[in-house]
């Protein structure tokens, strides 16, 4: 990799890193492993969640996602595990927006 390039990049994560969103996600992230049951369980709802968006039929995806929201209600009432996978969320759609932004202003097709 060119060297300026890899310094950028350095820089750029840093600026992340800087975010109120990453914030928020690292700490919830840290808050939550401190309970490894719990942690073990928000993994394990994110791969159904990950599977069932990535391997369903569109035509049966509104009908699993319904039925997986109301499997995992009382799971996600917990704040701990409501606040982590909101806050994961937020960066997951800023990582997302980095992406597409950077993509455009390549003309990356």
């Amino acid at each position: 990799m060119d060297k300026k390039v890899e310094e950028d990049i350095v820089k750029f994560v840093q600026s992340i890193k800087e975010t109120e969103t990453y914030q928020r996600y690292s700490s919830q992230l840290a808050k939550i492993k401190c309970e490894p049951e719990l942690f073990n369980k928000v993994n394990e709802y994110r791969w159904k969640n990950y599977e069932l968006q990535n391997t369903s039929q569109v035509d049966q995806l509104f009908d699993r996602m319904d039925a997986f929201e109301k499997e995992y209600e009382k799971f996600r009432e917990n704040p701990l595990v409501d606040e982590f996978l909101a806050a994961e969320l937020a960066f997951c759609r800023m990582m997302q927006d980095i992406n597409v932004f950077i993509t455009k202003e390549l003309n990356f097709e």
